[in-house]
């Protein structure tokens, strides 16, 4: 999916479901950067520098550059590793709290031009970002606001010397479509040499509105996350899972009631969002596939399992949220073998379940059809399109779609979206089945939706008959799509 495909999707996305009749939109709304973002659902970060080969999470500052020696680095083996798991796009930490850049700078000399690593010719942010564009995944960036080695972290100094550096990776890599802000905010370091402790005003000292103000003006279709967004927010933990009930927007604040700010937010409204929150500042869930962010030895054996991962979607795609797996290359530049088999076989499970919508097969009837217009229509919920919804009168809150099989069908997963850009509608959904002239009889239930909702049944379900209702809304449903599913 490349970057002209995703923003005519979103174009074409915002046109037809706010066509001629369409309902009109509720509550906060998602902007045409967001909906792009949405339709990722799954990308990976890269945890990738010095820390790498110091054995450490959280480097000093004092790391002498030459350490940095990736020697069989491969940029392609990576990448299409990351595509093979399904992924589809890659975030790479382009400098940690460190301070040590991947790519050659001209703001500081702790940077890849000092080692001897290809005599200083290196550079791991284009390897990676060219990588990414060959094998068809967006590219992010993460550029650590802390900086431990820079002399003059913490001073006004700092301020223009961290905006040069994001300039030179907003302007020399190609489209970007994530700059991802830490919420880490200063601490002891090396400072040039200072070694001591700086903190500074989380809420004052990066000038966070006019440092987003320049990755609009360079980048403006790419998507901003910090703790405290303003495009996506962090989940509040770092375990990977949204709450179950999780919605797309959220009124954010700070840990104790202020303004919220990377680094000062209230993580409990953060991983369950604001139901009719103010802003549409949809979750991320970010995880490593192993303990620790970078690659560590001693963890070769603590790899997540395919398993492992698949819980993880179900509990952050599935609840509404993004999945940002971390995937740190070892010290040869490389996915470890443990890594890239579990991946690949993620990967493998979620095509083979996703390839047969087994809806599909049905024969469909609606209480309410929206003017009774076949724009609307439930039909809309099986063409695979996103852009197309059933969606009911205004007055009509709650509705159902049954879907009636020739056949009784098999599955074990059921996927609902809501039409985006109308807004988060609806607050429940109930499913049911019977059999052929039978009673129904409960299935699940579920609040939230927003952009996918994912439901796991016990056991698998065998029957003719499904029933989708929508049993609570805030303004008339419009849902996109509908889907039955089964798991390998």
């Amino acid at each position: 999916m490349t970057r002209r495909t995703l923003l005519l999707s979103a174009s074409i996305a915002t046109a037809q479901l706010r066509q001629s009749g369409a309902p009109a939109p509720y509550g906060a709304l998602p902007s045409s950067r967001q909906l792009n973002w949405h339709r990722l659902e799954t990308y990976s970060f890269l945890h990738f520098t010095v820390n790498t080969f110091t054995g450490r999470e959280w480097g000093e500052g004092d790391e002498d550059p030459n350490i940095f020696r990736p020697e069989a680095f491969e940029p392609d083996s990576i990448v299409s590793t990351l595509k093979q798991a399904g992924m589809r796009g890659v975030i790479l930490t382009c400098k940690h709290h460190d301070g040590f850049c991947l790519w050659p700078t001209a703001t500081t000399a702790h940077s890849i031009r000092s080692s001897s690593w290809r005599n200083g010719k290196g550079d791991i942010v284009r390897d990676i970002s060219e990588a990414a564009r060959r094998h068809g995944l967006l590219f992010g960036v993460y550029l650590s606001p802390w900086d431990r080695n820079n002399p003059t972290y913490g001073t006004p100094a700092y301020i223009p010397l961290y905006r040069r550096q994001l300039t030179e990776l907003l302007t020399n890599y190609g489209p970007i479509f994530e700059v991802w802000f830490d919420g880490a905010n200063g601490g002891t370091g090396y400072y040039g040499g200072a070694r001591e402790k700086r903190t500074i005003d989380k809420s004052t000292y990066y000038d966070w509105k006019n440092t987003w103000a320049l990755v609009r003006k360079l980048q403006p279709d790419a998507v901003i996350f910090s703790d405290a967004g303003p495009d996506i927010r962090w989940i509040g933990n770092e375990k990977g899972f949204a709450a179950p009930t999780c919605w797309e927007t959220v009124t954010p604040r700070g840990e104790h009631g202020g303004p919220a700010v990377p680094g000062d937010i209230d993580t409990q409204r953060s991983i369950a969002g604001t139901v009719d929150g103010a802003e549409w500042m949809p979750p991320e869930c970010d995880v490593s596939i192993r303990p620790g962010w970078f690659w560590h030895a001693n963890e070769n054996q603590k790899v997540r399992t395919p398993d492992d991962l698949m819980d993880l979607y179900f509990k952050s795609v599935g609840r509404g949220a993004s999945l940002l797996l971390n995937v740190p290359p070892d010290r040869r530049g490389q996915i470890f073998e443990t890594d890239a088999a579990s991946l690949r076989e993620f990967g493998q499970r979620r095509e083979a379940m996703f390839k047969t919508n087994l809806g599909a097969k049905a024969k469909l009837t609606a209480s309410n059809i929206r003017a009774n217009d076949p724009r609307f229509g439930p039909a809309n919920l099986l063409d695979d399109n996103r852009d197309t919804y059933w969606a009911t009168n205004d007055n009509v809150r709650t509705a159902e779609v049954t879907f009636e099989f020739p056949a009784p069908v098999t599955f074990d997963v059921i996927r609902i979206r809501e039409a985006l850009p109308l807004g988060q509608r609806i607050r429940a959904v109930a499913i049911d089945v019977a059999a052929k002239g039978g009673k129904w009889t409960p299935l699940a239930k579920e609040n939230s939706i927003g952009n996918c909702r994912l439901i796991r049944t016990e056991s698998k379900i065998n029957a003719p008959r499904v029933r989708l209702s929508i049993t609570e809304a805030a303004a008339s449903p419009a849902l996109s799509e509908f889907g039955l599913f089964l798991s390998a």
